[in-house]
């Protein structure tokens, strides 16, 4: 087989938080896993806080991982210092607010050709080049946005010039964080569409983070399911979502609206008596309607249910 183009090998990060009188650890990824070849779709779900963006922004080698490797091509990043300035070139990032993402001072021809210029990836024309990426994501004709500032632009064509402006790159791999989120419903699957139609043409691997299940259904070939900074379940996006395995995996498909809520098991709801993760056990053992002694006392590793489908629970322990 040949060697994925992204492995991710037990990613952690914690983070510093200070108060008046006492300096304390979050967790807020641990002991993440996963792979992805050139050409697939995964998609990162899960709740507010459970580490979906801190993963994005690891990738792209924003924050630094407290532990484990991102290999990328079959160069691990926490070895190779070219890779570490490189990342950024093979790895882009399509933030969720396109309306902070531009910068209101310039034209869009600026903020789509300036990392060309920075990169020198480019030896050709760049107006020109920025002219075919504007065409490339569908602004035409080019002609009529290359001289506008963003606040002219509407939001579904500010972040079509995201997209145009990470495609200059010419990178391998596209993280997606919530792109669609600050925008209407019909715009959102026009930015989806866009975005599959990309990956098929230029042969680009994506990471789409979201809470939307039905926008992970629409667009991933697998789907990775994280709850309090952890991998709880991956596996084939449309196995996933018709067979969920994980407690939290169900809870989730059963909260969202039809078509899933009659398919997806009635589960009980339990409020958990404060926030704080557990340290011990299962992180999900708080609010689980089948916690039993050993979830809140021993450890959960990831099982091999299937092909490809993987859960963290004991009761496939």
């Amino acid at each position: 087989m040949s060697k994925p183009l992204l492995h991710v090998n037990e990613l952690g990060k914690m983070f510093s938080t200070r108060t008046m009188f006492r300096k304390k650890q979050f967790r807020a990824v641990h002991d993440v896993s996963f792979k992805l070849e050139a050409g697939e779709v995964l998609a990162i779900v899960g709740e507010s806080g459970s580490g979906k963006s801190t993963i994005a922004r690891m990738l792209t080698n924003l924050i630094p991982a407290t532990s484990g490797d991102i290999v990328y091509n079959g160069e691990s990043l926490a070895s190779s210092k070219q890779l570490r300035k490189n990342l950024p070139t093979f790895v882009q990032m399509i933030f969720q607010d396109p309306f902070a993402a531009l910068n209101p001072h310039h034209t869009i021809g600026y903020i789509i050709g300036r990392p060309l210029q920075v990169q020198r990836n480019w030896d050709g024309d760049i107006r020109e080049r920025v002219l075919e990426l504007l065409q490339k994501v569908g602004l035409m004709p080019a002609e009529d946005f290359i001289d506008k500032y963003p606040y002219q632009l509407s939001g579904g064509q500010k972040q079509r010039v995201v997209i145009a402006k990470v495609l200059g790159l010419t990178p391998k791999v596209i993280v997606a964080d919530e792109p669609t989120s600050m925008l209407d419903v019909s715009i959102g699957v026009d930015i989806m569409n866009l975005l599959l139609d990309l990956k098929d043409k230029e042969n680009l691997a994506m990471i789409l983070i979201t809470h939307n299940l039905g926008s992970a259904r629409y667009m991933a070939d697998r789907i990775m399911v994280m709850y309090a900074g952890q991998m709880m379940e991956c596996g084939p996006a449309e196995e996933l979502i018709q067979n969920p395995q994980h407690p939290y995996t169900k809870l989730l498909l059963y909260s969202s609206p039809d078509p899933w809520r009659e398919q997806a098991e009635a589960l009980e709801v339990i409020d958990p008596q404060g926030r704080d993760i557990p340290v011990t056990g299962c992180s999900f053992q708080h609010r689980c309607p089948y916690v039993t002694d050993t979830c809140r006392t021993a450890p959960v590793a990831a099982v091999q249910i299937a092909d490809g489908h993987q859960v963290r629970c004991h009761l496939f322990g």
